[in-house]
């Protein structure tokens, strides 16, 4: 086994630690010690504590991966003490200051953004007829139906809480990009993946739910991190 055995996995809006399903058999077959946190989208400080204690229960090293929106809970998260690395999937990447709102400002809206309804208590959901062009439109049609389903509404808030110090500006990181992303524009993941000096960056061609779609390529970037770090 490597050096680094933890794997702490954070999901982004609309879902859950489910979304990571194709991912964590793999690598707990591999022997890694894998958790997957369960973050309650109300706030992007409330989502990095949840996502800290988990990291801190963690015993020795560990790989943060993050999501979607989930990048911008590693980010803040990312500076514990046993964090050894960052990976980033189709994920926003924030530096300090920065809202996820203030990054979409940077470029048109993308199409799955006509899909997001709030709700009476400012909520964010996506349209269900529209998810899987939205979210996943490579996923099977029945996956994406689950998702869109029993997806998890994340707090308008969350658009326009400003991200504090960035750890990866202290700690090496990886990036994805989904050239066929709906919900981030694929040139805002690349501008991303640059800005943090990703160590390398991959590009799939794959929608935003690229850990459902296209999850032996991204565990093998995350193996790949892993390696490197050792």
């Amino acid at each position: 086994m490597p050096a680094i055995k933890n794997i702490v996995l954070v999901h982004g809006a609309w879902g859950d630690a489910s979304h990571w399903r194709h991912v964590i058999p793999p690598l707990h077959a591999k022997g890694y010690n894998v958790r997957a946190v369960q973050n309650p989208l109300t706030s992007l400080a409330d989502d990095i504590d949840r996502t800290s204690r988990l990291v801190a229960a963690q015993d020795g090293p560990t790989l943060l991966v993050g999501h979607s929106y989930g990048g911008a809970v590693i980010t803040g998260a990312g500076h514990a003490g046993n964090v050894a690395g960052l990976v980033y999937i189709a994920a926003f990447a924030p530096d300090e200051g920065d809202s996820l709102g203030s990054i979409f400002a940077r470029r048109d809206p993308p199409s799955g953004a006509g899909s997001i309804r709030p709700d009476e208590d400012g909520f964010l959901w996506l349209e269900q007829a529209t998810f899987r062009q939205s979210f996943g439109q490579d996923l099977g049609e029945t996956e994406a139906l689950v998702m869109a389903v029993a997806q998890k509404p994340i707090a308008g808030r969350c658009f326009e809480d400003k991200s504090g110090p960035p750890a990866w500006k202290v700690k090496p990181s990886w990036y994805q990009v989904s050239s066929r992303d709906n919900m981030i524009p694929p040139e805002t993941e690349q501008w991303m993946a640059e800005r943090i000096k990703a160590k390398k960056t991959i590009t799939l061609d794959a929608s935003h739910a690229s850990l459902a779609s296209h999850a032996p390529e991204v565990i093998a970037l995350i193996e790949e991190a892993i390696a490197s770090l050792a």
